[in-house]
């Protein structure tokens, strides 16, 4: 836990650098401009500009390896529009990923129930257990008659997705909430030693040679890798076979894909296994958001990953946690933000008659961003040490670090939609052409823009483009 300040130096990016294991002295290359928030019970627009705050100076850190260290600039007000979107579509409208049956149903004990049903296989056994149709009206039926927790339990033990509402008091008592507490925001481990391969950055793409393997679904992850493909690096995005992000073919691919290729494996067969591990060996950095145990239960444990890329940069992501009794459980934003007390806070806070969660997914983006953070000071620290990083996040334990820094002081609100100014770039999507509030921050001159337009899920093969590192950085130097 850290106090909230004044100073957002001295609050959640002090914290987040420090907790990237970045020298506290290099914040000294950081200024801050613009002013504006999104109305929140939470300091949501704080923490944003801190985690593209941490992103961009990684950025600096990484370019300052092999040349000057580049300044860093950060747009407040622009940090808070790309909270809510950076996309501008040019002839078209986004689709809503929420699954309508998805949302907040009341219980016979006078709590909540926030259902997950974006995905058929969250959906399916969760109907199926409260013997409820798909419909919004039924569901709140079978829900009305029985208490918070025996429901949650029963849905979690047959497979669906959801949490049950608490108050931020009732998170800080509960034994997992006391277990991610204690857990440091940003956990790094030192693994092998890396081969030097002359990889070094470039000032203006500095992460172009750089391979990123994405095995990362919904924001935070796919947020994460996206801001690395921003930079320059290759990112081939993995998903099994047949899987789609909710909201219909063309928005499963959406906003978060550009930049990357994106292909399939089944990795619970022989050839997807060893496919993988081909992948991994020419990869630099690898992020996932498996549960824990997952990748070993796959016969892809840490030992095996690391003998396949040693000096391999690891990023992964937990929805509640790396310890604790719920450590395992499958969650997403809304979740954690049912669960640790959030939604009921802002409910009360905004004067609501349900719980209601923060203007954007603080949880994805800023763990997102704080991942992207990660994977980059793991570079420095393999160009810098000699050796590979595993970093792991968990949006619960972001949640404790918005939570403990309290409500933000009231500041004028951004407009919304934010009007910009706006990249003159177009971007193709599978839904439509777009542009693009320009970027929040700048570091030095290193431009973040992306290679490659947005594609479809299972679009690309599973295999690295034919240049090597060394040779694709070598095209911009």
């Amino acid at each position: 836990m850290f106090p909230f300040m004044e100073s957002l130096t001295d609050s959640f990016l002090g914290h987040a650098w420090r907790a990237l294991g970045g020298d506290p002295a290099f914040l000294q290359n950081l200024s801050v401009e613009g002013s504006g928030v999104l109305r929140s019970a939470f300091a949501v627009s704080d923490l944003g500009t801190a985690v593209f705050s941490a992103a961009a100076l990684a950025v600096a850190e990484l370019i300052g390896t092999d040349e000057p260290t580049p300044a860093v600039s950060v747009n407040r007000a622009l940090c808070s529009a790309w909270l809510k979107g950076s996309a501008r579509p040019l002839g078209w409208r986004p689709t809503q990923p929420m699954d309508p049956l998805s949302g907040f149903y009341p219980t016979s004990d006078g709590r909540w129930l926030r259902m997950h049903m974006n995905y058929p296989h969250h959906a399916e056994p969760t109907l199926a257990i409260i013997a409820a149709e798909a419909t919004r009206e039924s569901i709140a039926a079978a829900v009305a008659a029985s208490p918070a927790d025996v429901i949650e339990q029963s849905i979690l033990d047959g497979g669906g997705a959801l949490a049950a509402s608490r108050t931020m008091a009732e998170w800080a008592a509960h034994p997992q909430g006391r277990a991610v507490s204690a857990e440091p925001l940003v956990d790094s481990t030192a693994t092998g030693t890396a081969p030097d391969d002359g990889w070094r950055p470039s000032p203006s793409r500095p992460l172009s040679g750089i391979r990123v393997l994405d095995v990362t679904r919904v924001v935070a992850g796919p947020a994460a890798t996206r801001l690395l493909a921003g930079f320059g690096a290759e990112v081939l995005r993995i998903d099994p076979p047949g899987f789609e992000e909710p909201g219909g073919r063309g928005a499963s691919a959406g906003d978060l894909t550009l930049g990357k290729r994106c292909a399939r494996l089944d990795l619970k067969t022989d050839h997807g296994r060893a496919t993988f591990l081909d992948l991994l060996a020419g990869a630099d950095v690898l992020v996932h958001g498996l549960r824990p145990g997952a990748m070993d239960a796959l016969g892809l444990g840490a030992e095996v990953r690391m003998a396949a890329r040693p000096g391999l940069v690891e990023v992964t992501l937990d929805a509640y946690g790396f310890t604790g009794p719920w450590s395992g459980r499958r969650g997403f934003d809304s979740l954690i933000q049912t669960a640790s007390g959030m939604a009921l806070h802002s409910r009360d806070v905004l004067g609501l008659d349900k719980p209601v969660f923060t203007p954007v997914p603080i949880l994805d983006f800023a763990t997102g961003y704080l991942m992207a953070a990660a994977a980059l000071r793991g570079l420095t620290t393999r160009i810098t040490e000699g050796h590979g990083t595993r970093w792991r996040l968990a949006l619960a334990r972001t949640a404790a670090a918005l939570i403990a820094a309290g409500q933000a002081e009231p500041e004028e609100l951004i407009p919304e939609p934010f009007p910009g100014p706006v990249d003159p770039r177009i971007f193709v999507t599978p839904a439509g052409l777009a542009q693009r509030l320009i970027p929040p921050f700048v570091v030095g001159g290193a431009g973040l823009f992306w290679e490659r337009p947005s594609e479809l899920l299972g679009s690309s093969a599973p295999v690295w483009s034919g240049l090597s590192r060394t040779e694709r950085a070598a095209l911009v130097r």
